[in-house]
């Protein structure tokens, strides 16, 4: 695996199967850091392209979206962090066709239940290749003031009190995104915060281990000390511990595993992961702890004492000269949501649309000023409730009758029948007979009256193959192509779809016998 950083201020990121908030949140966080690129340069959604529009600040920016992951690290040869959004079904296979493009050295698998097999298969992939996973059931990892995945660290409001704009002296890694942003918190409240924060997820066979991360943090000068967060079940914690009493950790280490409560109950406990549970003695939360005590880590006697430990260990840091004070800034401002400021009360926006025809403010709604229950009491027509909508009073019974039979026209083929449509609203205007039928005539067209054209093109190239009308419709709808002139459904006797096509000897249209 790799030993350095992970991220810098520069890294850019493919996001895989667009979600709006995860992709705005860390442009929100870019921006807060003060980077001069966002650092999601492409979206890829499978069978689409283009482009969607995310606020950089306050600027409105077009993130381009590409179809492929081959597509898009083609377009993007800087990006060399994907992060998967797919569900569990198709996360496997687009983050190994990530692994296998040479631009791309971080994959962060966020779903959850990804199929241990094709875990196994992405980890041994990125191993063999230097490659670094995230994930699966990971909300991802955040460098302070440089780059975040997703929703790592959640609200903008939580990461100003995190202080994550900026970085700290503190490398973290955990199994648990949740537990992760609750020790951001911690973290900040007794150190000068975090530097690098990593959650590898809570699946039985994580991507990357706890131990990966601190040998990795160990080789990061501005990492001063890390913070473990274990959990019970499995036996990542003890890769660390070899590490620790093999002197490959030169910084202080502050641990704690999470689970110490499993022995109350009498039956074997599942926790929320899928890796959270206990298969035996060295797999306990009390096991581990003890083991990484002995191995050399700062271990606090439970979870309401961790953050006293990590109070303690760094406060010696400085008192050692080994950190130095990190200068606070004054992050910028985010610009807020229309929509979120609304709700909140704080702006107040007039009204683009004003309907003078429909009015749903009292107790039922209105067309025109006429209460829903007198048109249902009175029965009132399509044509009846069209002319309160459109010319907002009640029309002639004589003119609503037009309104309906131009819907009858139009109801089975809308555009495709225009040619009597055309006809009839041409006579109703007063014009002759000449000039009501050229109106018709004139509208015909492929979908229209000219479908003959299609039609007799099709029918005749059947004919010359000999095939039968079942074989020539079957065909078609091998090819994906609607037979022309053919616009209703009938139920046809398969035995004589089975007949061959015949020519009418005086016209040239096909029949079936």
């Amino acid at each position: 695996m790799a030993t350095g950083q992970l991220f810098s201020r520069n890294t850019q990121a493919l996001f895989y199967n667009y979600k709006q908030l995860p992709i705005q949140r860390m442009l929100d966080f870019d921006f807060l850091c003060g980077r001069e690129t966002p650092s999601v340069a492409g979206i890829i959604n499978p069978g689409a392209e283009g482009f969607q529009k995310l606020f950089f600040g306050q600027e409105e920016i077009a993130i381009p979206v590409h179809s492929s992951v081959e597509a898009a690290c083609g377009a993007h040869p800087i990006a060399d962090v994907f992060i998967n959004f797919a569900s569990f079904r198709s996360a496997a296979a687009s983050s190994m066709a990530a692994l296998k493009q040479p631009t791309i050295r971080v994959v962060a698998i966020i779903a959850e239940g990804v199929p241990e097999a094709d875990t196994k298969q992405l980890i041994a992939f990125a191993r063999a290749n230097n490659k670094v996973v995230i994930g699966p059931a990971t909300v991802g990892g955040v460098q302070a003031g440089a780059f975040k995945i997703g929703d790592t660290a959640g609200t903008i409001d939580n990461i100003i009190q995190c202080k994550l704009y900026r970085p700290g002296s503190v490398g973290f890694v955990s199994k648990s995104g949740g537990m992760s942003n609750e020790l951001y918190n911690t973290i900040a409240r007794v150190t000068d915060g975090i530097y690098e924060g990593i959650a590898i997820g809570g699946d039985v066979f994580p991507g990357s281990t706890l131990s990966d991360h601190v040998l990795r943090f160990n080789h990061i000068p501005q990492v001063k000390m890390m913070v473990v967060l274990g959990e019970l079940g499995g036996r990542d914690e003890y890769s660390l511990v070899e590490a620790l009493k093999q002197g490959r950790v030169q910084k202080p280490v502050v641990a704690w595993v999470s689970g110490t409560c499993a022995r109350l109950f009498k039956s074997e406990v599942q926790f929320g992961h899928a890796g959270a549970k206990s298969g035996g003695e060295l797999e306990s939360a009390q096991a581990k702890n003890q083991a990484l005590k002995e191995a050399g880590a700062v271990v606090p006697t439970s979870y309401e004492a961790l953050e006293g430990a990590i109070k303690e260990t760094f406060e010696k840091l400085v008192e050692e000269g080994k950190i130095s004070s990190v200068p606070e800034v004054k992050p910028p401002p985010i610009p807020e949501d229309l929509n979120s400021a609304i709700k909140s009360g704080k702006v107040r926006a007039p009204t683009h649309i004003i309907s003078t025809i429909s009015d749903d403010r009292g107790e039922e709604p209105c067309y025109a000023g006429v209460p829903m229950s007198t048109i249902v009491e009175q029965g009132y027509g399509v044509g009846d409730v069209i002319s309160l909508l459109w010319f907002k009073r009640s029309l002639p019974r004589y003119c609503t009758q037009f309104i309906e039979i131009c819907i009858m026209l139009c109801a089975d083929h809308g555009p495709c029948v225009s040619g009597a449509h055309n006809t009839i609203v041409t006579a109703r205007a007063g014009k002759d007979l000449v000039s009501s039928l050229v109106s018709g005539l004139l509208t015909i067209g492929p979908r229209f009256g000219g479908a003959i054209d299609d039609a007799a093109r099709y029918f005749k190239d059947a004919y010359d193959r000999g095939l039968s009308a079942y074989e020539f419709v079957e065909g078609m709808k091998k090819k994906g192509i609607r037979v022309p002139g053919i616009g209703h459904r009938h139920t046809f006797d398969q035995k004589r779809l089975k007949q061959p096509l015949y020519r009418h000897p005086w016209e040239d249209v096909l029949y079936t016998k």
